[in-house]
C-alpha cells in the first residue's frame, strides 16, 4: 500500500486487477488528476497461471512481439511510447536481446512496475481479492482473462456472456546451461541482427517421431462442463500437430533462413529458444505452448536434439481465459451499457496480447478520468492503432473472438494499390501522425497534473 496520504479533493476511481491493463489505467488516471484505489488479489490468492506476487506479471512469454512498423503491434507500441505509457517505460528499461522483437526480463519488468505503482502518491494499492463489484462509484474492471470465479460469475450476470471463453496455453522455459551446444547453435533467421536465438535442428525422422509423440501424448483434459476453444494466436503445439503432419514444419518449427553450422545445411525442422531473462540463464521454447501433462512434457521435449538433458524452470500449462462480448456489452467508450459507471479494460474485453491489454488500460484510464473530471475527451482516430483496437471492441459480429492488433483492423489507405510492405509502412505513418495530433489535444483537454 502506498504510504503517502491520498488527496481527498481528487475524484475517486476504483480499479480491480493489478495486471498490465489495471496498472496502466491506474497510472494514467492518477497522473490526470484522480485518486486511485487499485485492488490486486495476489499474494493472498494466485490464479492457475500466476506465480509472482508482483504486479503486471507476464505469464505466457517475455516477448512483446515485433519492434518494426511492418507489424501493427510495432505501431501500437510506438503510440504508447509517445504517450509516456508506464508499460512501455518499464519495457524499454528491462529489455533483453530478441532480434527484431521487443522482449523483457520478466521479473525486472514486473518489479519496476510494482515499484512505480507503489510509490505513486495518488495510488493506493490494496492486496485483497474482490469477490463482488462495489455498489457505487466509478470502477474499471481489469481482472484479465483469469478472473476469479466469484467475480467472473457476477460479470457474467451483468453481461449475459457466461458462455464466452477460450483456452490459453503457456510454453515451457529451460535453463540455458542444460542445452547441448554440440547440437544446438545460436543464430537469427537469415543472420539478420544479432544471434539472439538458440536453434535445435531436427532431421526428417526426428521431426516425424516428435509429431507422432505429440499426437499420442497424455493431455490435461477440460473440465466436464467446458468446451475447449483455443485462440488461434496461442494454439497449443499438439493441437497444431493434429491439423496435419507438416503443420509444425511450416509453423513454429519452420527452418527457413537457418543453416546448421554443424552440417552446413538447413535442417528439416528446428526448435527456436528465445532469451527469457536479463542474465540469459533461461530460454523460452518459441511456439511450444502446450496442454500436455507435466510428465509428458519432460519426456517428449527431452527427445529434441540439444534438449536431451533439459532442466525445466517452468513447464507449459493450460488455463481458462474469460472475456466478454464487448461489441454487445460496451458502448464504444469501454463502459457497460447497462451500468456506465463500470468500465472494462484489458484482455477481458476481447483484446489479445500484452501490448493490446496495456493499450486498453491506457484508454480506459483516460476515458474514466475525463468522465469523472467532466472534461471533453475525443477517442483516438480510427486510423491509429489504439483507435483500431477500440473499433474491434465496437464492431458487432455473429462470433466475436479475441484479437491481436493487426493492420486489417485499420481503415484502408486512400491512395490505391501498393506493395504489402509499403502499404503497412504507410498505414503506420498515417497512424502515428494522427496519434500525435490526438495526443496534443489530450494534453489540452486532460493535462497531466502533479499528485
Amino acid at each position: 500500500m502506498s504510504s503517502s496520504p491520498l488527496t481527498p479533493a481528487r475524484p475517486q476511481l476504483t480499479i480491480i486487477g493489478g495486471g498490465l491493463a489495471g496498472c496502466e489505467a491506474a497510472w494514467q488516471a492518477a497522473n490526470r488528476g484522480l485518486t486511485v484505489t487499485l485492488y490486486e488479489m495476489k499474494p493472498q490468492r494466485f490464479s492457475a497461471a500466476h506465480q509472482s506476487a508482483d504486479l503486471a506479471e507476464l505469464v505466457c512469454s517475455n516477448s512483446l512481439r515485433g519492434r518494426g512498423m511492418n507489424n501493427a503491434v510495432g505501431c501500437l507500441k510506438e503510440e504508447l511510447r509517445r504517450a509516456r505509457s508506464l508499460f512501455l517505460q518499464a519495457a524499454d528499461a528491462t529489455t533483453v536481446p530478441a532480434g527484431g522483437a521487443l522482449a523483457v526480463d520478466r521479473a525486472a519488468f514486473s518489479a519496476l512496475i510494482s515499484q512505480r505503482i507503489g510509490q505513486h502518491p495518488a495510488i493506493e494499492l490494496r492486496r485483497e481479492e474482490i469477490t463482488r463489484l462495489p455498489a457505487a462509484g466509478a470502477v474499471i474492471i481489469a481482472t484479465g482473462p483469469l478472473t476469479s470465479d466469484a467475480l467472473a460469475q457476477q460479470i457474467a450476470n451483468l453481461t449475459s456472456s457466461e458462455d464466452l471463453y477460450f483456452y490459453d496455453a503457456i510454453a515451457p522455459i529451460v535453463s540455458a546451461d542444460s542445452i547441448d551446444f554440440s547440437k544446438a547453435w545460436r543464430a537469427s533467421r537469415y543472420d539478420k541482427g544479432e544471434a539472439d536465438y538458440i536453434n535445435c535442428p531436427l532431421d526428417e525422422a526426428q521431426y516425424q517421431a516428435f509429431v507422432t509423440a505429440l499426437l499420442q501424448a497424455d493431455k490435461v483434459p477440460a473440465r466436464n462442463f467446458e468446451t475447449m476453444r483455443h485462440f488461434e494466436g496461442c494454439m497449443p503445439i499438439e493441437e497444431m500437430a493434429a491439423r496435419g503432419p507438416q503443420t509444425l514444419a511450416f509453423g513454429p518449427m519452420k527452418p527457413v533462413g537457418l543453416i546448421d553450422p554443424h552440417t552446413g545445411r538447413m535442417p528439416y525442422a528446428v526448435v527456436q529458444l528465445r532469451q527469457d531473462n536479463h542474465h540469459a540463464t533461461s530460454y523460452n521454447l518459441v511456439g511450444f505452448q502446450t496442454k500436455l501433462t507435466y510428465p509428458e512434457q519432460r519426456r517428449i521435449f527431452r527427445t529434441l536434439p540439444g534438449l536431451e538433458q533439459a532442466q525445466f524452470e517452468r513447464l507449459g500449462s493450460v488455463h481458462r481465459n474469460t472475456y466478454i462480448n464487448a461489441p454487445r456489452c460496451l458502448n464504444g467508450r469501454l463502459q457497460l451499457n447497462s451500468e456506465p459507471r463500470l468500465y472494462f479494460a484489458g484482455q477481458i474485453t476481447g483484446v489479445e496480447g500484452y501490448v493490446e491489454s496495456a493499450a486498453c488500460g491506457f484508454l480506459a484510464g483516460l476515458i474514466a478520468s475525463a468522465d469523472l473530471l467532466e472534461r471533453p475527451l475525443e477517442l483516438p482516430p480510427a486510423v491509429t492503432a489504439c483507435g483500431a483496437l477500440l473499433g474491434h471492441l465496437s464492431h458487432l459480429t455473429s462470433d466475436f473472438q479475441p484479437q491481436n492488433v493487426n493492420y486489417g483492423l485499420f481503415p484502408p489507405l486512400e491512395n490505391g494499390r501498393m506493395k504489402r510492405a509499403d502499404r503497412r509502412l504507410a498505414l503506420a505513418e498515417r497512424a502515428l501522425r494522427q496519434f500525435d495530433a490526438w495526443l496534443a489535444g489530450i494534453e489540452q483537454q486532460l493535462p497531466q497534473v502533479s499528485a
